[in-house]
């Protein structure tokens, strides 16, 4: 095997670690600031390190933000479009990989071309639909979508990992008698458990930074989920001040964003793991 010289790995590793920095300065700046008195994010030049780490910031915000209801709400939504997404985007996934019918590439050339089309461009019919049947001001927009395959990118990944399973192993299911549920749900999903972890990550990932559809059919702050209700933050912040700051105190924001951050770093650590024994356990060659 060809082995590379020290230099090249020194170098490799250098640019692997800059990188790393650079992507995780925006984090580590979030969660600095957080720690920071409001003067203190007004100073120029500004100072990365606080001068004395401030943590009753999050007290402040855990007393004056209803973020256990906003949190709630989340988890709720998120796991339901995961659990649509994963119920749907597998048995259509299959279909494509598997099945031999007429016009397949063509239908699922047409379902590649729906990601084309702008979330902006169908918000309008969609709200006049979804109100014309009483679910606006409900997670019914925000979750059936979901359970009606409406997660076309997944449906791509999936299939494009089902095709590297060999088919003799498909067929051989068949003939020891197996149903297609059977053989998509213990075999086909099992081997593929990179390829649903990673529709897991990117769908929970979506759901929970979503702002644009929270915002637009939730109407009732009882139901709106954590990005909406941390702009209701910056819009009350400075209540929490006693509007002593006379504008929005920032340091209080990035504690709200940085307490936001952490259930979406601790399950994609979890996840990550997962997904590195699914593909040492499970990986197969096509």
């Amino acid at each position: 095997m060809h082995r590379r010289s020290p230099t090249a790995t020194v170098c490799l590793y250098a640019t692997l670690v800059l990188g790393a920095l650079v992507m995780l300065a925006p984090l580590a700046w979030m969660l600095l600031t957080s720690l920071k008195t409001y003067p203190e994010i007004l100073r120029n030049p500004p100072a990365w390190l606080p001068a004395k780490p401030q943590w009753e910031n999050y007290r402040t915000v855990w007393e004056g933000f209803a973020y256990y209801r906003f949190f709630l709400n989340s988890v709720f939504v998120a796991v339901m479009v995961i659990a649509g997404t994963l119920l749907t985007c597998c048995p259509a996934a299959y279909a494509f990989a598997y099945y031999d019918v007429r016009h397949k590439e063509l239908i699922f050339g047409a379902l590649l071309c729906t990601l084309m089309l702008p979330a902006q461009v169908t918000v309008i019919p969609l709200f006049k639909a979804f109100a014309a049947i009483h679910w606006v001001n409900t997670y019914l927009p925000l979750i059936v979508p979901a359970w009606l395959g409406g997660n076309v990118f997944g449906i791509f990944l999936l299939r494009q990992f089902f095709r590297t399973i060999p088919r003799s192993f498909i067929e051989a299911a068949r003939l020891d008698g197996a149903s297609e549920w059977t053989i998509l749900w213990r075999l086909v999903v099992p081997m593929s458990l990179p390829a649903v972890l990673t529709v897991v990550i990117f769908t929970f990932l979506w759901s929970w930074n979503d702002l644009f559809n929270p915002l637009v059919y939730l109407q009732s702050e009882s139901l709106v989920t954590l990005p909406v209700g941390l702009l209701y933050f910056i819009a009350r912040a400075e209540q929490l001040t006693g509007g002593s700051l006379g504008s929005t105190p920032w340091h209080l924001v990035m504690t709200l964003a940085t307490v936001m951050v952490v259930p979406v770093i601790v399950l994609f650590a979890f996840v990550q793991r997962r997904f590195v024994e699914g593909v040492a356990a499970t990986g197969v060659k096509g």
